[in-house]
């Protein structure tokens, strides 16, 4: 992004999903993105070891795909402005009710300002084809490189969603849909 303007670069708000093609890419630096969101094909970046989203202030969630790339151990985030960060506590956006099957739900054509996604190709868990499953979405904070992430799960059943991890310490434990979900206290309680 260091050829666009900054007005080019504030027009920016997404990658597309053709970033699974960048698995030689070690270090991704958005420094000071406009971005809102990151596509879930962030997980085929195998290469990837140094992740700096960094005063990123628009950027509020990951998805979780973000957990594939195995190689990823540093990361600088501006964690206060994450849902459910440890501080401050920002309230996680109500996410859609489950739906057992997606006919009829245009799945690579959403509206993600309802979603958090423009498209679910596969399931975010075991990687399965959504549009011959359901899609489950919750939120999971976990600890990614050196921060902890708030996640967006979207998943192809309720099994899915019950394999996932818990969430890290001192964050929700479990697999939530968000909205009024209680927080543990702050650290500023």
């Amino acid at each position: 992004m260091a050829e666009l303007s900054p007005e080019e670069r504030r027009q920016v708000v997404t990658l597309p999903a053709s970033i699974a093609k960048l698995t030689a890419v070690k270090h991704l630096v958005l420094y000071g993105s406009n971005l809102v969101r990151l596509p879930p094909e962030i997980g085929a970046m195998a290469g990837l070891e140094e992740f700096t989203p960094y005063t990123s202030y628009r950027l509020h969630w990951f998805p979780y795909e973000i957990t594939r790339c195995a190689h990823l151990t540093r990361s600088t985030v501006s964690t206060r402005a994450l849902f459910g960060n440890h501080r401050f506590r920002p309230p996680f956006p109500q996410l859609q009710p489950s739906k057992e099957a997606v006919a009829g739900l245009p799945v690579t054509d959403l509206d993600p300002g309802r979603w958090g996604v423009t498209a679910v190709r596969g399931c975010s868990v075991c990687d399965r084809p959504v549009e011959q499953a359901g899609l489950h979405q919750v939120w999971i904070s976990r600890r990614v490189a050196t921060d902890v992430l708030p996640l967006l799960v979207s998943a192809c059943s309720m099994a899915c969603v019950a394999t996932l991890p818990r969430g890290a310490q001192d964050y929700i434990p479990a697999p939530h849909k968000g909205g009024r979900v209680e927080q543990p206290s702050s650290d500023r309680d």
